[in-house]
């Protein structure tokens, strides 16, 4: 296995540590300080496109008497 093959995690497996904020692929204790404080990236990152959508703002120009 390559080097840069061994540092790959995908998103659906990768979770972050609240506490040491290391990336791991363990949903159970986090590989670099054992918490079990962990958040699942894909949760927060992976976005439907919909949403990613920006917002059309519709602005009115103010009269002024």
């Amino acid at each position: 296995m390559t080097h840069g093959a061994m540092q790959h995690i995908p998103l659906k497996s990768a979770y972050l540590c609240q506490d040491c904020n290391s990336v791991g692929n363990c949903s159970m204790q986090c590989p670099a300080c054992a918490s079990c404080v962990l958040m699942s990236l894909a949760t927060v990152l992976d976005r439907e496109e919909a949403a990613m959508a920006p917002e059309v703002l519709e602005f009115s120009t103010a009269l002024a008497a």
